[in-house]
């Protein structure tokens, strides 16, 4: 099965090889018989890279240590659910994983697009086959899964004890999953300008696209957010980090095209714009994947210096220049069809919110790539740290929210004064009232105060726009109000998930805010000694050092500590962080030395314990952490996760207003009108 594998893999290069030679010709020849040929060839591609994964997933579960990738990975007494996730996590796997992903999609899209969008599917198959024949290259001939050691090994090297956790199970492959998908919309992008075809009609299949890419980064991010919380034992779920920071690009220009579309579906507006919002966020994907697999930028999450790194670099600059020529020479095809009548409209507050969008992406881009462009002109590497990504990025983030509560509510085209005075003073009094409520319970803190005024503002204009449609539909067909509430969102999935995906926002700002107020103690403690400390909610705490313990688990030897706690003089039980030193299967130290952290978990706050250090007494060195509201960092992902499958779900199928459907009353329209079917988003 292996050296199937191995077969198979060099078999679907000359495969997408194959396929883009003749889906490009198939279709500037307007050949069909090419043109299935490619098809036909693209399906083939994604069997083989199937058949090389199940090689790889092969030598990884039967321990064959002759191939370099599964000795430098996996160790016999590796946990199987480890070994199985080994096969993406390393360079060479990683490639592959990647090509069999794209693939899959490639292959799908075919197949899903065999009756529209014909005049462009010989260019769309074609692209995707270049993409695939990049990634199937560059790991045959760079970082090859099936590479073998001129001798046997008795074990392998081990997983590094940062990748096992469940989180780094699944992690990685829905960040590939979101990262891949951007593949398909470029791929689009490239047909529509190579054809001309530049109206709405390609829009379609990329928007579809573009919001699975956007649902599994949210997933990948979120997730990762998590793993960096409860692994890396740093007290924080997000350091501004180099890969983190790659991961957050693709999402922040897929986040601004997913808004840009509405104006151009609606308005005939920012067609260069979307174009550029596409290929842009296909780019970013492929530039993270380079600064994670390069080597050029020091991180916990990337992967060390390798030959990848100019491969991806040239695909890039050729993506690039290819890209940049299309554009260039299609602008007179991208000409809107409307201007911007008002700067009080829901034109100009989705175009605000595209160039806040646009604006992180570049203070996180240059931030990301400084090192590198300080290195090539000074000859010194100048790391850009957390202050300048905050500084610049939180008032930033502030408007971004701001903007995703007044959007919603403003009219399209032109905005009246009596619009924005009724659609406006509920939301604004709430935002107000909480903030001048937490301003009353003596919080002082100028950015926590303000992001806590917008979320309570953006959460009214959600309930607002609930409680409106609600209330409608149960005054028009006499539906009780929770039956009013579930066809409202059925049946306008797209306007409801996204108010969904708004409030997974709030609870998101809600929770980074709470960070303004965590507090951090380091301590030194002998058995039985105690330690109190204050939390930021003002509740005492104390903290008895219950002694050293060790232990040897699995493929680990274990040195840990537990805590007794309690608040206020009531016992909270018992806390442990471990250091734990991971082996081979004959016993030998692989890594160094990882932590375990101990987290007691709430709503509130979590505490969460950090073993630095055991001297030879026993002392202890700790650090212990006060972090407010965190679960509610997870909670926002999973609610945003939630509003995007809400709008990637088939909308149901409209009818009539004489068959009992009602489209959603829009911003400004009279409170009980009746509007007009399919009116709104």
């Amino acid at each position: 099965m292996i050296l199937i594998g191995e077969l198979s893999l060099w078999i679907s290069l000359l495969m997408a090889a194959w396929c883009a030679a003749v889906s490009f010709a198939g279709g500037h020849m307007r050949r069909a018989d090419l043109i299935v040929s490619g098809e036909r060839a693209m399906y083939a591609t994604f069997g083989f890279v199937v058949l090389a994964s199940a090689g790889l997933l092969t030598a990884l579960v039967t321990h064959d240590f002759s191939l370099a990738y599964v000795a430098s990975h996996t160790s016999a007494n590796l946990p199987m659910i480890y070994t199985i996730t080994a096969f993406w996590g390393g360079q060479a796997g990683s490639m592959l994983f990647w090509a069999l992903i794209l693939s899959l999609y490639s292959a799908i899209c075919v197949l899903t697009h065999q009756k529209d969008n014909r005049e462009l599917m010989p260019y769309v198959t074609g692209t995707l086959a270049v993409i695939l024949v990049f990634f199937l290259l560059t790991t045959v001939l760079a970082a090859n899964p099936f590479e073998r050691l001129g001798w046997t090994p008795v074990d392998g090297r081990g997983m590094n004890p940062q990748l096992q956790n469940p989180g780094m199970a699944i992690h990685p492959p829905n960040l590939y999953l979101g990262y891949v998908a951007t593949s398909i919309p470029f791929a689009f992008a490239i047909g529509a300008l190579i054809t001309r075809r530049l109206d709405a009609e390609w829009l379609v299949a990329v928007r579809r696209w573009s919001l699975i890419s956007w649902f599994f980064l949210t997933v990948g991010i979120t997730l990762g957010m998590w793993w960096a919380y409860v692994e890396l034992g740093w007290g924080g779920f997000w350091a501004w980090d180099p890969v983190e920071n790659a991961s957050l690009l693709p999402w922040l220009t897929g986040t601004a095209f997913l808004h840009s579309i509405m104006i151009q579906e609606k308005r005939g507006m920012l067609r260069k714009w979307n174009v550029v919002l596409v290929v842009a966020t296909f780019l970013l994907s492929i530039l993270g994947t380079f600064i994670t697999r390069s080597g050029v930028i020091e991180s916990v999450h990337s992967f060390a210096q390798s030959p990848v790194g100019p491969w991806f670099s040239s695909f890039l600059i050729f993506a690039l220049v290819v890209t940049a020529y299309l554009v260039a020479t299609r602008l007179k095809d991208m000409e809107a069809r409307a201007e911007l009548e008002s700067m009080m409209s829901r034109e100009a507050a989705f175009l605000y919110n595209n160039l806040v969008l646009v604006g992180i992406a570049f203070s996180v881009l240059w931030g990301t790539l400084f090192p590198i462009i300080s290195e090539a002109v000074k000859g010194s590497k100048i790391t850009v740290g957390a202050p300048f990504f905050n500084a610049v990025n939180i008032p930033l983030g502030l408007l971004l929210l701001a903007l995703t509560g007044i959007g919603p509510l403003i009219a399209w085209r032109r905005a009246s004064t009596a619009n924005l005075k009724r659609q406006f003073a509920w939301p604004v009094f709430l935002g107000v009232a909480t903030g001048a409520i937490l301003f009353a319970l003596g919080m002082r803190d100028g950015y926590a105060l303000v992001a806590y005024l917008l979320a309570g503002f953006v959460l009214g204009t959600i309930l607002q726009e609930f409680v409106k449609g609600t209330r409608a539909r149960h005054r028009m067909y006499g539906e009780n109000l929770f039956v009013a509430l579930y066809n409202l969102v059925v049946r306008n999935r797209r306007r409801y998930g996204g108010y969904v995906v708004h409030f997974g926002v709030v609870i998101l700002f809600s929770a980074f805010a709470g960070q303004a107020f965590k507090s951090e103690y380091d301590v030194t403690l002998t058995p039985g000694e105690t330690f109190e400390a204050v939390d930021p909610y003002g509740d005492r705490w104390t903290f008895v050092n219950q002694g050293v313990s060790q232990f040897e688990s699995l493929n680990r030897f274990v040195t840990g500590v537990t805590l007794e706690l309690a608040r206020e003089g009531k016992p909270m039980g018992l806390l442990t962080s471990e250091r734990r030193q991971h082996v081979d299967s004959r016993g030998i130290p692989t890594f160094e030395p990882s932590t375990e952290v101990g987290i007691l978990e709430s709503l509130k706050q979590d505490v969460y314990l950090v073993l630095v250090g055991v001297t030879d007494d026993q002392t202890v060195e700790v650090r212990i952490n006060f972090n407010p509201l965190i679960w509610w960092v997870w909670y926002g992902g999973i609610v945003m996760a939630l509003g995007g499958l809400i709008v990637m779900w088939p909308q149901a199928q409209r009818r009539g207003t004489q068959s009992g459907y009602m489209a959603p009353l829009e911003p400004g329209a009279v409170d009980g009108a009746r509007p007009v079917a399919g009116a709104s988003l």
